[in-house]
This record gives structure tokens, C-alpha cells and sequence, in this order.
């Protein structure tokens, strides 16, 4: 005999509300506390991109005559709604059996990351304009610096980078990694906020780069597209579980160019100066001024900084 709706909605709601069914699921938050929200995210983004580069985000006018106005009123519309958030990632974990929770102290600790957070501001336009200069440079096909601000993905997703590595050096947890995902839906390059990128950076194309937590990238390095900076193993507890905490990804030296689809795995270094071919899988340390390339026959090469 066929349930009725009301019987298949009840039985499904029992099922789907079993203590078992939501096991390590279920997030119960705090009743006067909010949840991060990836559209108040959205906002606060598009707010940073309109103030790191004014004119090429957003739908106002903007000159140099009304840049003053347009900046102020933007950096505190910018606090407000990030400071909120903030006080949402360092709640996050809060759990109603912890009992009452006095929040003030944390609304305390949110405004002054935010506080922090806005004065690094010129200090993430200065490395963004480096990160511009590489991808103009980089691409004989780019024809002004406006081209690559308005359609390269790779500055889209920087911006976000560069904005979530610094709340994630202030302390931020779970709102840096929101909003590097944003870069990844929107670009397909993942970098996580924890990675350590110098200046000069820039990324070719870029669907399909990934750059892992504990990756410490040099100055002026270049990847193509399909580039993963990964872990080759996750060493695990006695449990079976992941250690956390490990530097299990590469550290890329300057000056290095790594072409499409090499995968550089665990925590070797690759050393400055070096090239690094396409679809090559990289697990040993490379020395500095190093080739490693396969050339058009298929045949293997490698050319380290001795010239041999």
C-alpha cells in the first residue's frame, strides 16, 4: 500500500532528524550570534576590489576629484559590513552547550582586526599593483594595465587572496577561506588564504591552478594554467586522522616559471631562476637555475645551474 504524502513527510522527517542521521552535521548556533553569510561576503569584496581599484569594480563614477569622498564613505560601509562577519567567523565554533556566552569581548576583538584590517589596505594595493605589472609584462597578447584589471582572472582572484591572507594573519577563522572560494567559484584558481605569495606574481590563463595552504611562493614566479602547488602525502595520527599543522607543500624560489598542468607535490623546494616544463610531476628538491622540460621528440630533459 502506497504512503500517503503526510505519512512519507513524517517518516522522512524522523529519519532526517535522527541524532545519527546529522551526526557531525548539524551546527548549532547561538541564539543571539550570526552565522558568516556568503552573500554579506559578496558585498564586502566587491566593496574591497572598488576601493584597491577604484573605477574598474562597482557602477559609480569615480576621478581624482572624488576619490577623498568616494574612498571614506566606502572604507566605512566596508567596516560595518566586515566587522559584522569577523564577529560571526570568531563565534562560529560557539556552541550552546558551552553555555552563556558573553559576546561583548568578541564584538571588542572584531573591531579591532577590522580596524587593522582597513589600515593594511594600502599595503595590499601596493603588492596588487606589482601582482598588475606581472601579468602585463607576462602577456604580449595584454595591451594596457586597464585590459588586465577588467578581464584577467588572476587579479580577481588576488584580490580576494590578498584580502583573506591578511584577515587570516590577523586571526580570522573560517572568513578568509569563504572568501578565497569565492575567488575559486568565480575563477577557478584556488588559493588557500594561509599560502605565503610574494610580489610580482601573476598567473596565466589560471582555471585549474591550485596552491595549498603551506605554500611559500618567492617574487616574480609565474604559473600557467593547471599548476598544483599540493602535498604528495597526508601523515596521519594513531587514529587514522589527518595531522594538522604540517608545511607539506612546496616552497617556490623567485623568479620561477612552472607551465600548465606540472604538479609540484610535498614540501620540496624548487630554487630560484628555475623552469619547470609542462605535465611534469615534481617531487624532489629542483636546484636553483634548473630546467625540467620535456622537449618536442619526448624525450626528458634536465638542466640544472651547473650548465651540464
Amino acid at each position: 500500500m502506497r504512503k500517503t504524502l503526510t505519512q512519507t513527510i513524517k517518516d522522512t522527517t524522523k529519519s532526517l532528524s535522527s541524532p545519527e542521521s546529522v551526526k557531525g552535521l548539524l551546527h548549532q548556533k547561538l541564539d543571539h550570534v550570526p552565522l558568516p553569510s556568503n552573500s554579506a561576503l559578496e558585498e564586502i569584496i566587491q566593496l574591497a576590489r572598488e576601493i584597491l581599484l577604484p573605477g574598474y569594480f562597482g557602477q559609480c563614477k569615480v576621478g581624482q576629484d572624488t576619490l577623498d569622498y568616494y574612498i571614506g564613505v566606502s572604507l566605512e560601509n566596508l567596516y560595518s559590513k566586515l566587522k559584522k562577519q569577523i564577529v560571526a567567523g570568531l563565534c562560529f565554533d560557539l556552541r550552546k552547550e558551552d553555555g552563556e556566552v558573553n559576546i561583548d569581548p568578541i564584538r571588542e576583538k572584531a573591531a579591532f582586526i577590522t580596524t587593522l584590517l582597513i589600515e593594511r589596505l594600502p599595503g595590499i594595493r601596493e603588492v596588487l599593483a606589482t601582482d598588475i605589472d606581472a601579468a602585463y609584462k607576462g602577456d604580449p597578447a595584454a595591451t594596457s594595465f586597464g585590459e588586465i584589471i577588467a578581464c584577467y582572472p588572476v587579479i580577481r582572484t588576488l584580490c580576494n587572496y590578498r584580502f583573506a591572507h591578511e584577515l587570516h594573519e590577523l586571526g580570522v577563522p573560517l572568513i578568509p577561506r569563504m572568501i578565497t572560494e569565492m575567488g575559486h567559484s568565480e575563477t577557478g584558481i584556488d588559493i588557500h588564504p594561509a599560502a605565503k605569495i610574494g610580489t610580482h606574481f601573476t598567473i596565466d590563463h589560471g582555471t585549474g591552478v591550485v596552491i595549498g595552504s603551506t605554500c611559500i611562493i618567492g617574487n616574480r614566479v609565474k604559473l600557467y594554467q593547471g599548476v598544483t602547488l599540493g602535498a604528495l602525502s597526508f601523515p596521519l595520527d594513531r587514529d587514522g586522522n589527518p595531522i594538522k599543522g604540517i608545511a607539506r607543500h612546496p616552497i617556490i624560489g623567485d623568479d620561477v616559471v612552472i607551465y600548465s598542468n606540472a604538479s609540484i607535490l610535498g614540501r620540496i623546494t624548487i630554487g630560484d631562476r628555475s623552469v619547470i616544463g609542462a605535465n611534469k610531476w615534481i617531487t624532489e628538491n629542483v636546484a636553483p637555475d634548473s630546467k625540467i622540460y620535456t622537449n618536442f621528440r619526448g624525450h626528458r630533459g634536465y638542466e640544472d645551474g651547473t650548465g651540464i
